[in-house]
């Protein structure tokens, strides 16, 4: 009898309700998956600055993790375009100055186990929230500079040379030298362009054919017919035989502080991708989202890669797809996409020997091309032009800083933004708009009358320390008016909180107004809000006769102590 807790694992749960019907459907999208799981996995390994074997393990591993612990039935994960120059700028760095691929490897490896962690423990912790530290001008920004970096990085792989440098700017500046003093390798250079040439022109025009295995197979047709190894072209060269047995990564110690950064930054944009992808794609077959149970098996798939040298990984949304429009019922796609690549490396482990390595730089820079996203970009700049500059910002960030200090300048970028509303929010006088029902905007109505004596003012958010200040200031200005009112009445309904600095400030603010002769009043305070206030002891200075359930409430008490008062056309500030 199966235990309990083992038919709660999601990928048990699935085969349990498995459908007959949908193995034939299955098997064929799995082997559709793997035309794009080859020769993706070994171009993301090369962009993570690993050996191409690498990528190709750890496609494998990730599929199994998934396909035991992920909730979605058709996700698809495995190396990443967007992942890869994270990786690259957490490991490179320590690796010795020789280049030792071997550590390189141990370090990605760890790294993953590190992702797999973080994930794992975030999933218990429930804190699938954290997507949502970065806003979507910020993300945009971010996949833009990062399109622009891996394009940068790879065009001299695409022309058959190499370029040694640190930065972005280092590195074009390099690419731009090596072109003028003719390094280029015309081979090299044909098989690159046409590479990308072959595989926008079918993805544009034949969107059914695998165009990346179609470049492939192509590529390594023109090796063998124009025997390209001897032009110059740099190859793949004959891959490991076999799989790779169950590793613990050895790294020293002090290593483990420096991968954390990189971890923490690939955990993030993983979450946040898988999320977004997850959504989408659960939207269309009918499912739910559960945020948290896809943190846990992401986590597990990191854990199996990072167990048998593989590196960190995320959702594919491209593969996720291609699996969808093959037929992909289940995860067993991605099981039968893993079987195959295995049985590719036990048996045919010189299949790739041949393929030129300005194809896995084509592969590269298409993907990177699919990251960009420029009309999303116009379009901020149309609708919100200080979004637009935070999407800025994230590029710069990512373009002259770094990938891993891009990320954390966009998260940064984005908690400044909902800072930043709270601490200058919209706000505005109200008045009686002729012919509508209710109180609005006089920014917004030019007609709209007034009372004398009487400024209705919304501040449209929670009333904070950071934005304390400026409530204060606006109030006395109001207040200052020639003639000075006799009550300001605040449509508090967007006030969602005060905290006990804005407390202490309306205790100040309302002693001093009540000096001068001028009543604050509030009007649709919300219970929670009130009751807050209560206990903060402000009672003892406002006035509780002074609450009001509505504006009109209000109005109507400040006519009736005032008969004379009629209603008036007024500026635009209320005075």
């Amino acid at each position: 009898m199966t235990p309990s807790w083992w038919r709660a694992v999601p990928g048990v749960r699935a085969f349990s309700s498995y459908r007959r019907e949908w193995l034939v459907k299955d098997l064929v999208a799995g082997i559709v998956l793997t035309t794009l799981l080859v020769p993706q996995g070994m171009a993301y390994a090369e962009l993570a600055g690993l050996p191409p074997i690498t990528g190709l393990y750890t496609t494998v591993l990730c599929l199994l993790g998934y396909a035991l612990s992920g909730p979605s039935r058709i996700l698809v994960l495995g190396p990443d375009s967007s992942l890869g120059p994270m990786i690259a700028a957490t490991v490179l760095p320590l690796v010795a100055a020789d280049g030792d691929p071997a550590r390189a490897v141990a370090l990605a490896s760890m790294l993953a186990l590190m992702v797999a962690g973080i994930m794992i423990l975030s999933s218990v912790a429930k804190l699938g929230f954290v997507a949502d530290l970065i806003s979507k001008p910020t993300m945009i920004g971010y996949m833009n500079g990062l399109a622009l970096t891996i394009l940068i990085g790879q065009l001299p792989k695409l022309l058959g040379f190499k370029v040694e440098a640190d930065d972005l700017i280092g590195e074009f500046t390099g690419f731009v030298a090596k072109l003028g003093e003719g390094a280029t390798v015309p081979a090299a250079a044909a098989v690159g362009c046409g590479g990308i040439a072959v595989i926008l022109v079918l993805q544009r025009f034949l969107p059914k054919v695998p165009a990346v295995l179609v470049m492939v197979v192509l590529a390594i047709a023109a090796t063998t017919v124009f025997d390209l190894g001897a032009r110059g072209v740099s190859l793949v060269g004959e891959l490991p035989e076999g799989f790779p047995p169950f590793t613990v990564p050895d790294v020293r110690l002090a290593d483990l502080s420096l991968l954390l950064g990189g971890a923490l930054g690939i955990a993030l944009v993983s979450l946040a991708d898988t999320i977004s992808n997850a959504s989408a794609f659960a939207a269309r077959q009918g499912q739910e989202v559960r945020g948290n149970q896809e943190m846990a098996a992401i986590g597990v798939a990191n854990l199996a890669a990072g167990l048998f040298q593989g590196f960190p990984v995320s959702t594919s949304g491209s593969r996720t797809a291609v699996a969808e429009r093959a037929g992909a019922r289940s995860q067993l796609t991605g099981v039968v996409g893993a079987v195959i690549v295995v049985l590719m490396l036990v048996l045919v482990p010189g299949l790739f020997r041949d393929l030129p390595q300005p194809a896995l730089a084509a592969v590269v820079i298409t993907a990177s091309l699919s990251l960009a996203d420029i009309p999303a970009a116009v379009r901020l700049w149309r609708q919100r032009r200080t979004e637009f500059l935070l999407c800025c910002a994230a590029f710069a960030g990512v373009a002259l800083i770094g990938v891993l200090a891009g990320i954390a300048v966009a998260v940064a970028l984005s908690v400044l933004n909902v800072f930043r509303r709270a601490w200058w929010p919209y706000r505005t006088v109200l008045g009686r708009v002729p012919g509508l029902e209710g109180y609005h905007d006089v920014r917004s109505h030019a007609g709209a009358q007034l009372l004398p004596g009487l400024v209705v003012y919304r501040f449209d958010a929670p009333l904070v320390f950071a934005n304390a200040r400026t409530f204060r200031e606006e109030i006395r200005r109001l207040a200052g008016a020639e003639p000075p009112p006799r009550w300001i009445v605040i449509a508090a309904e967007p006030m969602t909180d005060v905290d006990t600095t804005a407390a202490d400030t309306l205790r100040e603010l309302a002693e001093t107004l009540e000096a001068q002769g001028v009543h604050l009043v509030f009007a649709e305070l919300k219970d929670p809000v009130r009751h807050a206030i209560e206990r903060y002891g402000l009672m003892r200075t406002l006035d509780a006769r002074r609450f009001f359930p509505t504006v009109e409430a209000a109005v109507a008490a400040y006519r009736r102590r005032h008969p004379g008062a009629d209603w008036t056309p007024g500026a635009e500030d209320g005075r």
